[in-house]
């Protein structure tokens, strides 16, 4: 079909652009203006088509090339209401039941999740639980969905009765909290920020302690096996 051969055309010369295959000369009979080859993309295949008008776009300088979204998600600087041991916790519990690894909490794995927390849903009300803070509609939870969940019940924008509320609840992670909407002023909103800060490098200092401690237990315990293993020689 002359659709079909149209089509084969244009895929080899997109090929050609590329790099992937050499062009060939053809005798003036073939060979046709820009107008003409620009107006025969209509019929052939319309994604390849569309390819190759935005290549001849940019070819001409007429288009601009799009960068991708750079943006990374940080939630300890999008979700300040929480302490990082508060935020690892819910990061933890999250990587426990994205049982595919995709990060990603889809609908099968938030079923399993409330079964073992001992509130199962119906079919509905899981995809309801999703909906509820599926901001991309995705019908998945992403984990900066999972952090809303919490977000909403410490702010107490859930249904005492809803399965995020239960959810919430049943997960043992305490988000009660006060954030800078509690302060009645600015300069009260200002000390608020400040010993937010202050909250924020302490706890960085003791998790750093912490692995200090840990890596000083390990240490010894090796020197003690070694030890151990040396009386036996």
């Amino acid at each position: 079909m002359a659709t079909d051969e149209l089509s084969s055309k244009l895929s080899r010369r997109l090929q050609i652009e590329e790099g992937a295959e050499d062009p060939v000369a053809v005798g003036g009979g073939e060979q046709q203006d820009g107008s003409e080859e620009k107006s025969s993309l209509a019929n052939a295949d319309p994604e390849l088509g569309a390819l190759l008008m935005r290549r001849g776009e940019l070819n001409d300088g007429q288009g601009e090339h799009s960068q991708p979204s750079l943006k990374v998600f940080n939630p300890y600087t999008e979700f300040k209401e929480f302490s990082r041991k508060q935020i690892k916790d819910m990061e933890k519990m999250f990587k426990t039941y994205d049982a595919g690894k995709d990060n990603f909490i889809d609908l099968m794995e938030l079923k399993l999740m409330m079964e073992k927390l001992g509130a199962p849903q119906t079919h509905i009300g899981l995809k309801n639980m999703i909906k509820e803070v599926d901001e991309d509609l995705d019908n998945k939870l992403s984990f900066r969905e999972f952090l809303l969940i919490f977000r909403k019940a410490a702010a107490g924008e859930l249904a005492e009765d809803s399965g995020l509320s239960v959810l919430a609840r049943l997960s043992e992670i305490d988000v009660s909290t006060e954030g800078v909407k509690g302060a009645k002023t600015f300069f009260e909103a200002k000390v608020h920020a400040i010993n937010e800060s202050s909250r924020f490098e302490a706890e960085i200092r003791q998790e750093q302690e912490e692995k200090k401690k840990q890596a000083e237990e390990q240490k010894q315990r090796r020197a003690a096996f070694k030890e151990l293993q040396s009386t036996f020689k």
